[in-house]
């Protein structure tokens, strides 16, 4: 597929130009130059071509040319050259597509990606933040939810990565999706405003809820993406003490495959497991507190607030001690101050107060 230049990333905010162009159908009919196709062998084994006229698939066993394919209507079977192996031709899903694309970071996977569009109600036409866009898995994904007529702002911190999801977005989308706006930046100086939903896959997700609070709209979804237990106690806690939003909920997915081979059912060997903890909350109107939770008394809850004081303690103690080191130094560093002897006596002086101390 021919690369794409990349562009300017958009500014916060600017509206997609009503004169742009709607994306190519590229997920459907017969496979064409530059499809992406995914081939299937008898063992399952999977192999990923992009199809170029003149190029050809080789294999142990044979070789497939592109030509063969390129007309072909997706979910046909092809052999390699003398009778090879017979291989299946499909279009990549989105959840292949994601799994088998270029990574700088980590991937958000399928199983998540599907739980944040789902359980943040990602629509048509949404308004959407993320920060960091990392390889570009979950911005594929917003981007098919929210549509041409959305918007999502995409915030990574490193330029590297920004490109490889560029890269990524653009290839899937065989081009630059209107509704995307990538910026290569820390999204807490992100201004714009009116998001209906923010998701944030970040190490310290609530340093950045001040920016959260005045981005997001009433009733707007807010889900953190977090890979410990310290970060989920850390973001749960944190949007309850702020008020202002719902009773955070914190969940994770595992998938599970089944073997089902006549009367042999069973779960498969393998599994995915724990990837990462996802925490939702939506945002209150301005001035509201939702009424507290009813909870039982919870030596966890007990241990964790005596935990915050403890280092509420322990950080007023340090900057008690800068403060006092900066003032000090200040001190040291003006000039000190000089003090003037008395001028000498003169002669008559000393004569007249010998002559004051011998009078009785």
């Amino acid at each position: 597929m021919t690369a794409t230049p990349p562009a300017a990333p958009a500014d916060p905010g600017t509206p997609v130009p009503a004169d742009t162009p709607a994306l190519p159908p590229v997920h459907r009919g017969p496979f064409r130059p530059g499809d992406r196709v995914q081939l299937t062998d008898p063992k399952g084994r999977m192999h990923t071509v992009t199809l170029e006229p003149g190029k050809a698939f080789h294999t142990h066993r044979g070789i497939l040319e592109h030509e063969a394919l390129i007309g072909l209507p997706d979910g046909s079977v092809v052999t390699t050259s003398g009778g090879g192996t017979a291989f299946l031709a499909l279009r990549p899903l989105l959840s292949d597509y994601v799994l088998s694309m270029p990574r700088g970071a980590q991937v958000i996977y399928p199983k998540d990606s599907a739980q944040i569009v789902a359980m943040g109600d990602i629509f048509p036409g949404a308004k959407v933040l993320e920060a960091g866009a990392g390889s570009g898995a979950l911005s594929c994904s917003l981007l098919r939810a929210v549509g041409t007529e959305g918007e999502l702002h995409s915030y990574e911190v490193r330029d590297d990565f920004a490109q490889i999801a560029r890269r990524n977005v653009e290839a899937f989308f065989n081009g630059p999706h209107p509704a995307w706006h990538l910026h290569v930046g820390d999204v807490a100086g992100c201004t714009g405003t009116g998001f209906d939903r923010i998701i944030l896959d970040m190490l310290t997700p609530w340093e950045t809820l001040d920016m959260v609070e005045r981005a997001l709209v009433p009733g707007g979804v807010f889900i953190g993406y977090v890979a410990t237990t310290p970060q989920l106690s850390e973001l749960v806690e944190a949007l309850r003490e702020r008020g202002g939003w719902t009773e955070p909920r914190a969940w994770e997915s595992l998938v599970r495959d089944w073997h089902a081979e006549g009367l042999a059912v069973r779960p498969d060997h393998r599994m995915i497991a724990h990837t990462a903890f996802l925490v939702s909350a939506r945002k209150l109107a301005p001035g509201v507190t939702a009424p507290p939770r009813r909870r039982k008394p919870s030596k966890g809850a007990e241990a964790y607030a005596e935990r915050r004081q403890a280092l509420r303690a322990v950080e007023a103690a340090r900057q008690a001690a800068a403060a006092e080191a900066q003032q000090t130094a200040a001190v040291e560093s003006q000039p000190a101050a000089v003090v003037e002897s008395p001028p000498a006596a003169t002669g008559a002086q000393q004569v007249a107060a010998a002559g004051d101390t011998e009078r009785p």
